[in-house]
């Protein structure tokens, strides 16, 4: 399958600032999100800060943590914050979004995020419960979170692309195999 993959856009001073932080777990089995949830017990009331990697693995990290250190500094096929709740099979997810700043990804990333919880045997939700758009201005070239679907930039008040451009992308080939 062939998904879009996103560089991160924010702001270099952060990039810098996490370069030596730990990078996200891999989460490749409902077993190894068990171990990790029980090693982070914030995370089950917090939720957790995500992104899935180029080879479609979901990588996980405490709720504060940046997508950028979560993600190694790599590019991303998706990034969000994610929720779990204890079930009777195990871990669901009970809340999933795209909303990350510094990777902005299109909502088109569902694609990603639930072929990653698909691999790993993690059951929830169809769609994003918390969906971000995001837009640059082609007048000013600032960013912009669209809301209730209004496309006018906050900042010149032109109007606002309906495709997703933050930064130039491309596509990456991801496997079935975990």
């Amino acid at each position: 399958m062939e998904l879009e993959a996103y560089a991160y856009v924010g702001p270099e001073a952060i990039r810098r600032a996490v370069v030596s932080h730990p990078v996200g777990a891999s989460i490749r089995s409902a077993e190894e999100l068990d171990r990790w949830l029980r090693s982070h017990p914030e995370a089950v009331h917090e939720g957790t800060t995500y992104v899935v990697d180029l080879s479609g693995c979901l990588r996980l990290a405490p709720r504060r943590s940046e997508h950028v250190a979560c993600a190694g500094g790599e590019e991303v096929l998706a990034a969000g914050e994610l929720h779990f709740r204890s079930t009777a099979r195990g871990w669901d997810v009970a809340e999933v979004s795209n909303q990350s700043t510094g990777y902005c990804p299109d909502t088109s990333c569902w694609t990603a995020v639930a072929h990653a919880l698909s691999r790993a045997g993690i059951h929830g939700l169809t769609g994003f419960t918390h969906e971000i758009v995001f837009r640059r201005c082609s007048r000013c070239g600032e960013l912009n979170l669209v809301k209730e679907q209004w496309f006018v930039c906050a900042f010149c008040e032109a109007d606002l692309p309906a495709r997703w451009n933050v930064a130039p992308s491309r596509r990456v080939s991801v496997t079935d195999a975990p």
